[in-house]
């Protein structure tokens, strides 16, 4: 029998609790689980490709996800699939916002590749609102985001906003 492969495409800008609840749970519904770090062309990253690769692989080693891996890319999603090997897309859903945006992409990602099926994961409930745009934001204000990420992403981050001096209005 084939070797069940499913991508779990991010930023990851930082990783936060809500996108290891979907890797830990998304890991267990495929053989290996491929986590592809890019950068959205839309959003200006915090952390650049190799650092949010490297937080991403360190926070996977630390829950020990067997049959996990972090890969980098730069081009569609399908393709990226494609070259991986995989069948399957993981993506989680905090709310209808989310499932409305993932709707479409979805319908574009069959239309480029129908070979390749999307499977949504729903946010766990405690984990909902998370969202690493928030994390920032918050973060840059000088709240407090331990609640929402790791220690050592918080560090990160808190490290990262610290260099870039304090937010002025």
């Amino acid at each position: 029998m084939a070797k069940r492969i499913g991508v779990y495409p991010g930023t990851f800008d930082p990783i936060t609790l809500g996108h290891m609840d979907i890797i830990e749970r998304g890991a267990k519904l495929v053989d290996e689980l491929i986590i592809g770090v890019t950068t959205n062309i839309a959003k200006s990253p915090m952390f650049d490709d190799d650092e949010r690769i490297a937080m991403v692989e360190r926070e996977v080693a630390a829950v020990g996800c067997g049959n996990c891996r972090v890969v980098g890319f730069n081009s569609l999603l399908v393709d990226f699939a494609k070259e991986q090997g995989a069948a399957t897309i993981v993506r989680g859903i905090r709310g209808v916002t989310d499932f409305e945006y993932e709707y479409q992409l979805t319908g574009m990602n069959r239309q480029l590749n129908h070979d390749i099926e999307t499977v949504f994961l729903m946010a766990d409930v405690a984990l909902q609102p998370i969202a690493s745009r928030l994390v920032k934001e918050i973060a840059i204000y000088g709240g407090e985001i331990g609640k929402f990420v790791t220690p050592k992403v918080r560090a990160d981050v808190m490290a990262r906003v610290a260099e870039r001096g304090p937010r002025s209005g």
